[in-house]
């Protein structure tokens, strides 16, 4: 790998990364859906004891109403959610992860941690301090860079 240029540096990392969760046993669970459910369902997982309207999971998402009904009809038809309509509204459905998508999840979960634990592996507390206050940093550069150029 070539030193001193971080965007190099971070691609090749974000390709090993993705190689790894490929040849792992998360992989059947990832192929069965997109990154965009994954991240759908881990919020939902984690708000799984509130009641959660599309309108919620447009605003965590900063989403449109659009994007956002396309995203659900796509999880519901492939089984990852159900859509519950309420008593006081008839108009708004609450969003509940299906147990498909909650096994899926937590065996993601299981796999993610065991590569999170492997790649720090030998990294003191702080250099992952560093490590991060240091990603924030390029990732606010590549936002001001980006704003400039719009």
């Amino acid at each position: 790998m070539e030193k001193g240029r971080i965007g190099f540096a971070v691609c090749y990392c974000s390709r090993l990364i993705r190689r790894y969760m490929d040849s792992d046993a998360l992989k059947k669970y990832a192929d069965e859906m997109t990154g965009t459910h994954g991240w759908a369902i881990g919020y939902f997982y984690r708000n799984r004891d509130a009641v959660i309207f599309q309108r919620d999971f447009e605003k965590n998402f900063d989403i449109r109403r659009s994007t956002a009904s396309r995203i659900l009809a796509l999880m519901e038809k492939n089984g990852l959610i159900i859509r519950q309509g309420v008593p006081e509204d008839a108009r708004l459905k609450r969003i509940i992860l299906t147990q498909k998508a909650i096994e899926a999840h937590e065996k993601i979960e299981e796999g993610l941690q065991k590569m999170e634990q492997g790649i720090s592996e030998g990294i003191s507390e702080s250099e992952m301090n560093s490590f991060f206050e240091t990603i924030e940093k390029i990732k606010r550069n590549i936002e001001r860079m980006t704003a400039e150029n719009d």
